[in-house]
């Protein structure tokens, strides 16, 4: 009870994960995991590369933006390597075959991963906290806000004298302008109002010059010391006074300068300094070296970041990545002997029962396991040869059986009681004409419902025999059928037959040809007499009766007709049973063919006869006489057909001859007409003796045909013509006739063919 109790609440569990494996394998997870892993891992990574670069997300540069974009980066790329891992396990294991230990392995790199990852993940974030708030802390802000202030101050300072030195150049320019259209350039007066210009305006020195390419002349000046012009302003500065404004000179340390055009026309120049206490200068200079000397430690401060986030990141990789090996090799030594197990054990499933499991002298349960499972592969190895032994005995009894029934023209049935098909030999195939993977799903009645009869007789005494009619299409065929029951355990009945159409036929043929015989015999010898007498009475008593003597005339004329018909039909009986030997001589089957269909083009006038048959034919290996009677037959049978069928003018009567070649040895002679047809009923006996459709008739046409056709190794096919009427086919084998070629004395054979 308690161990029921207990596995019932596993099972649950157990039917879960088997639902879930597959489900995993049905949408294939792991693949699909691995590339979004890829991609998100791209993704991330450039994303925290636009977000450290770019100024607007301000956010990512503080300590714990950095330490976000770096967890961010390392989970993805973590658990790929995760599953990375797991696939190389899979490959490893798959390429050793140690499909048992697949799962152990697997399961032990997930396990060993997850312990390595989640305390790396913390030491990362952790330590990469530290190192930066420790950063921000040696590069504090207040230090950055002194620095920044005494940059500004500096610049400021120097920023206002610029506008100040603008603002009075531009006065003083339009004041110049004034002066020197007032006074002259070259008058006291202009000297003196520049002189008040410099020192309204507290300016050190000033100038007024032209500009005649890299030539100055100077017009007037006040207090000008030290450098000439040229050094003083560059071809920049020119550039930008051209242009309309007051230009800024960046030349000087110790003094602020401007130049300013007020005369384009003539290319006058006025230029200006005003002093500036050096120490001021000076002290901007150091505030902006101070200030570059911090942006240098500040951009170093975040390249050691960088390095040691990397180097976490590097680390963290690297100890994952040593779990992964670790949860290997611990693997393989757990799950090694029991992969030597399970390796043994496939092999056995796969037919190898030679495998054995090595087995070393230790007293634990995977040893005990080991030894019996050696102990159970010797036993099924044991009788494993022995059922191949009894089996090799069977598969040649089957061989044999087959053999036999192969080799046999009669069908063989197999069925079971419910008469089931079990199995059908080929022979029982081919003479039912259906095929064997059909005759395997029917049963007896559906396939040759013909047989039911016999089989109830069979299953009511345990075995009978019979012959069974059979039609298939417009063919009827003649069975002698045998039936009896299997003994043993598997209960059945075994049909057996063969196909005895022919026999009957040739049968029938020859006790016709032993009637023929004795009829005619019996028949002949009183015609004549009667003949002789009928004309004698005629010729002696024609004239000397007076009376009735019409009567009498028509009465003895009717006797010796009647008589000529009884011999005519007395010569078919001869002709049909004492038909002579074929004689075979290479003849022009076109002329033969020509001359059958002559006879019967002037008989029957009236119809339409054509002939198919190449010029290029070769010689013919026939007796000429039987082949042109039986051509004469099967035109004069069409002619009547066709004359029933058109006696009402509805139709024009057309007959048909041709040959052609149904193979390289096989000549094919056809001849179809569009008269009445074949009869429904007793197609299988058209071509036996006496039997006919038509009123008047011996009905030995057709069975001479065939017995002529069968001396000549051919074939008699009767069938239905397109659009109606009869088509009779007769196939001779010509290397078969070849070999009746009769020699003529002292010419070689092939030249007897030749000149015939």
């Amino acid at each position: 009870m308690s161990a029921t109790a207990s596995s019932k609440p596993a099972s649950p569990r157990r039917r879960m994960r088997r639902r879930i494996s597959r489900w995993v394998s049905r949408v294939e997870l792991y693949p699909r995991l691995e590339v979004a892993l890829g991609l998100i891992a791209v993704a991330v990574g450039c994303a925290s590369y636009f977000a450290l670069t770019d100024t607007f997300f301000t956010a990512a540069n503080t300590p714990s933006g950095r330490t976000i974009l770096l967890v961010a980066n390392l989970v993805p790329l973590m658990t790929l390597l995760v599953l990375i891992g797991r696939r190389f396990v899979i490959l490893r294991v798959n390429r050793r075959r140690g499909l048992a230990g697949a799962r152990m392995h697997v399961r032990m790199v997930a396990l060993f991963s997850a312990i390595a990852a989640i305390p790396t993940l913390l030491v990362v974030v952790f330590a990469s906290l530290l190192f930066q708030f420790g950063t921000q802390f040696w590069f504090s802000d207040n230090a950055r806000t002194v620095l920044e202030n005494a940059e500004q101050v500096a610049h400021s300072y120097v920023a206002e004298n610029r506008q100040r030195i603008v603002a009075d150049i531009e006065a003083m320019g339009t004041d110049v302008y004034e002066y020197a259209n007032s006074y002259g350039i070259d008058s006291s007066g202009f000297a003196d109002g520049l002189a008040f210009q410099v020192a309204a305006r507290n300016l050190t020195e000033a100038s007024v010059f032209t500009l005649n390419g890299d030539d100055y002349h100077i017009y007037a000046a006040v207090g000008m010391n030290g450098a000439p012009l040229a050094q003083r302003i560059l071809p920049t500065d020119i550039a930008r006074a051209r242009s309309g404004r007051a230009s800024v000179l960046a030349t000087a340390s110790d003094r602020v300068e401007a130049i300013v055009r007020i005369d384009p026309l003539l290319e006058r120049y006025v230029y200006v300094s005003r002093s500036v206490d050096p120490a001021v200068l000076q002290s901007a200079q150091r505030a902006e070296g101070a200030m570059n000397e911090y942006e240098a430690l500040l951009a170093r401060s975040k390249s050691l970041q960088w390095q040691f986030n990397l180097a976490l990141f590097v680390i963290a990789l690297l100890i994952l990545a040593a779990a992964i090996l670790s949860a290997l090799w611990l693997a393989n030594r757990l799950v090694a002997p029991i992969g030597r197990l399970v390796r043994a054990a496939e092999r056995v499933g796969g037919g190898d029962l030679a495998a054995r499991v090595p087995v070393r002298n230790s007293p634990d349960e995977v040893g005990t396991l080991a030894r019996t499972f050696n102990r159970m592969t010797r036993q099924l190895q044991a009788q494993t040869s022995a059922l191949v032994t009894a089996n090799e005995q069977l598969d040649a009894r089957r061989q044999f059986t087959e053999a036999v029934l192969s080799s046999v023209s009669a069908g063989v049935i197999s069925i079971d009681e419910d008469g089931h098909i079990r199995l059908v030999s080929h022979s029982a195939a081919d003479l039912l004409e259906i095929t064997e993977e059909a005759l395997g799903g029917m049963t007896i009645e559906e396939a040759v419902p013909e047989f039911t009869a016999l089989l109830e007789e069979t299953r009511a005494s345990g075995q009978a025999s019979g012959q069974v009619r059979i039609a298939r299409g417009n063919d009827v065929q003649s069975l002698l059928v045998r039936m009896g029951g299997v003994s043993g355990g598997s209960r059945g009945y075994v049909i057996t037959f063969d196909d005895i159409t022919q026999q009957l036929a040739d049968q029938r043929r020859a006790a016709w040809a032993d009637v023929a015989r004795r009829i005619a015999h019996e028949i002949k010898n009183p015609l004549t007499p009667i003949q002789l007498s009928a004309e004698r009475l005629q010729r002696r008593y024609g004239n000397k009766i007076e009376e009735d003597a019409d009567t009498f005339r028509s009465l003895t004329e009717t006797i010796v007709r009647q008589v000529g018909d009884l011999r005519q039909m007395v010569d078919e009986f001869s002709s049909f049973a004492r038909m002579p030997k074929p004689v075979f001589r290479p003849e022009s089957f076109l002329e033969i063919a020509r001359q059958a269909l002559f006879l019967q083009e002037v008989a029957h006038s009236d119809f339409d006869y054509q002939m198919d048959v190449p010029a290029g034919l070769p010689p013919f290996i026939c007796d000429r006489r039987q082949i042109a009677q039986a051509l004469t037959n099967l035109l004069k049978n069409a002619s009547e057909s066709v004359s029933a069928r058109c006696k009402d003018g509805e139709i024009e009567g057309r007959i048909a001859l041709s040959a052609t070649f149904a193979e390289p040895d096989t000549l094919v002679v056809t001849v179809t007409d569009n008269g009445i047809g074949l009869p429904a009923s007793q197609r299988d006996r058209l071509t036996e003796p006496y039997v006919t459709t038509r009123v008047k008739g011996t009905g030995l046409g057709l069975a001479i045909v065939k017995k002529i056709v069968e001396e000549h190794d051919g074939t008699l096919d009767l069938r239905d013509a397109e659009g109606g009427g009869a088509a009779a086919v007769m196939s001779f084998d010509l290397a078969a006739l070849q070999a009746h070629v009769v020699q003529e004395p002292g010419v070689p054979e092939k030249v007897a063919v030749q000149q015939r």
